[in-house]
């Protein structure tokens, strides 16, 4: 083993790539181009290792095509989805294992997205709290985040944490393999990186940190923000500071090929009960909740109060509705398979939207439960975790 290794270019070890297969195997997904399913790839598991580590540490490694598929956007029209084959999901993995560690000790605090330890909740937290400190949300939408991200500057990023050379070579060559539509059709690419990919996600993290995170950091320290991926808000003080920020970040955006799609940005005045100005916009939704004037108790005095607060938005709560009316109750009879299927979303859907407002979340869920009820399904484990409220809070 040593001496074959001694004659490769590159020093990867054996161990990291089993390392990658257990996790792409734990992450399941479907086949790539190739047609070749996790189960199918396990079957001959050893030589399908060891083909793919001896391409790698010789340099021979080149990625297949991406397969494109359309998903559909909880907010309408469809969403390019790449799904590599299992080798290149493999490889990926073994890079990302690689890099993972550094780039998260260099990235800024407020981002929240594929990080260990940070998360979605995380990020609704603090832009709560800052909701109540500051006055004003810019709320920013980049348009086509992920299929717009230009590979000469992120490739500028990749080498400055990234010394090895096999990893900067096939971060290169992922960046550039083509599409490849269900018909055969290949189509170039010459920006972006696929969302669907395992290195997708480290990779647009590591460009917006310079993109945005560093950049803000560096110029408008007095400006927090929250960002995940590429939903981002800054919190300011006044509406002048918002619409200043507004001009100055879309030149920033435009100046590393990127662009803010203005019907989606938005300036929003964060109003509750103490604050008198007027604006039309009083609401903006992040990551899945609406952030808006509520009505809320003090919980020490009784005191009702109008808050500046997060709940469940409407498109995330059309979104269950569409995946409950999906499961089709009326039509059941078999009901343990699609039982385990509906628990574990809805306790999914609990843990995640029950953090803030739980109310509106379990007004949601009483559909489900009286479709349960009238199924003669009311034993169920799902409907026991909706009744009791499991996993809220």
């Amino acid at each position: 083993m040593k001496q074959e290794q001694s004659n490769k270019p590159f020093s990867i070890s054996k161990q990291l790539v089993f390392s990658a297969w257990k996790g792409v195997k734990e992450n399941r997904g479907g086949a790539g181009i190739d047609g070749v399913s996790i189960k199918d790839y396990g079957q001959s598991l050893g030589g399908n290792l060891y083909k793919l580590w001896n391409r790698m540490s010789s340099g021979s490694y080149f990625p297949q095509s991406v397969k494109l598929v359309e998903i559909p956007k909880k907010t309408g029209g469809n969403r390019p989805l790449g799904i590599p084959t299992v080798d290149d999901r493999i490889a990926q993995s073994a890079v990302v294992m690689c890099i993972n560690e550094r780039l998260d000790k260099a990235f800024h605090e407020n981002s929240y997205a594929y990080r260990t330890g940070r998360n979605a909740i995380g990020a609704l937290f603090t832009a709560r709290e800052r909701c109540w400190k500051y006055n004003w949300v810019l709320d920013m939408d980049i348009s086509k985040f992920f299929d717009t991200i230009d590979h000469d500057l992120l490739m500028v990023a990749v080498k400055r944490h990234i010394a090895e050379r096999w990893i900067v070579l096939y971060i290169e060559r992922w960046l550039k393999v083509p599409y490849q539509t269900v018909h055969g059709e290949l189509i170039e690419r010459t920006m972006g990186v696929p969302q669907g990919s395992v290195i997708g996600p480290v990779l647009a993290n590591l460009f917006m940190h310079y993109v945005f995170d560093k950049w803000m950091q560096i110029h408008y320290p007095h400006i927090p923000f929250e960002r995940y991926a590429d939903d981002t808000i800054c919190h300011c003080r006044t509406k002048s500071e918002a619409e200043t920020m507004k001009v100055i970040i879309m030149e920033r955006l435009s100046s590393c090929k990127l662009s803010l799609n203005e019907a989606k940005t938005r300036i929003v005045y964060c109003k509750d009960g103490n604050r008198r100005e007027r604006h039309e916009q009083i609401c903006f939704d992040f990551l899945g909740y609406t952030f808006r004037p509520r009505k809320s108790k003090n919980n020490k005095t009784g005191q009702i109060f109008t808050g500046f607060l997060p709940g469940i938005s409407q498109k995330s709560k059309n979104h269950i509705h569409d995946t409950i009316r999906s499961w089709q109750l009326h039509r059941k009879r078999d009901f343990i398979e699609l039982d385990i299927q509906m628990e574990a979303s809805v306790r999914g859907w609990m843990s995640y939207y029950g953090k803030f407002n739980p109310s509106i979340l379990k007004r949601t869920l009483q559909a489900l439960n009286m479709l349960l009820f009238d199924g003669q399904f009311a034993d169920t484990s799902v409907s026991k975790a909706v009744s009791n409220g499991h996993g809220y809070g």
